[in-house]
């Protein structure tokens, strides 16, 4: 008795490790958001030199799990819930990766002041933002169908990464001289694109955790 006493606060305290997480990454996202929209270059700083915070918790939260799988030997549903969070707190480090690399980007582009053409980033980062607040969500209340509903969001967000392919490729042809710049434009709808992606495994493994069935990106 004891012993599960012992199990369960620890998987409450693990839990709660990586909803903090959770939240820093959401944090970042937002941030990279906002800068693509801005180009602040505060902004662009503060997402690049914080990365290594990330980092850390995500090394903390591997750490409990481990230590958790180790002195339990958990079994069924606990034993996917440790692999899930294992798993998805991959994907949440990779994410930040990402936003970092929209920042860094950004800051490329912005050496680039003579060059008007932009893309509004705007509806693509909002539906990416979406989608991880319906990952959470999923996560945390075990939500199979809320996870399902990733599959299709991530669909719309291929969809406006063509769309930015197609109008940087048209501004290529009449503006030549700002190739590189129109080339990192474009490889800002590419990290979005990945962070989508990167969602999408963690509403795959929200799916498994929750009904033992591994899918790959369900979309009937």
């Amino acid at each position: 008795m004891a012993h599960q006493l012992t199990f369960h606060r620890e998987i409450d305290k693990l839990k709660k490790k990586f909803m903090v997480l959770g939240s820093m990454v959401e944090d970042r996202l937002q941030k990279a958001s906002l800068a693509m929209q801005t180009r602040d270059p505060d902004l662009l700083q503060e997402i690049v030199s914080s990365d290594w915070e990330i980092d850390e918790m995500e090394i903390e939260v591997e750490e409990e799990c481990l230590k958790i799988l180790a002195l339990h030997q958990p079994v069924a549903s606990d034993l996917r819930l440790l692999v899930a969070i294992i798993k998805i707190n991959n994907e949440l480090e990779r994410i930040a990766d990402n936003a970092v690399n929209i920042a860094k980007r950004v800051q490329t582009i912005s050496k680039d002041s003579t060059l008007a053409f932009r893309i509004d980033y705007q509806p693509m980062s909002g539906r990416v933002l979406n989608m991880f607040k319906l990952g959470l969500d999923a996560l945390v209340t075990e939500n199979a169908d809320l996870a399902r509903k990733i599959f299709h969001e991530d669909e719309e967000v291929d969809r406006l990464r063509n769309q930015a392919y197609r109008d940087v490729i048209r501004e290529l042809n009449s503006e030549p001289g700002h190739a590189a710049c129109l080339v990192n434009l474009y490889l800002l709808a590419r990290h979005l694109e990945r962070i989508g992606d990167r969602i999408t495994n963690i509403a795959e493994e929200v799916i498994y955790l929750v009904e033992g069935k591994i899918v790959r990106g369900e979309t009937d």
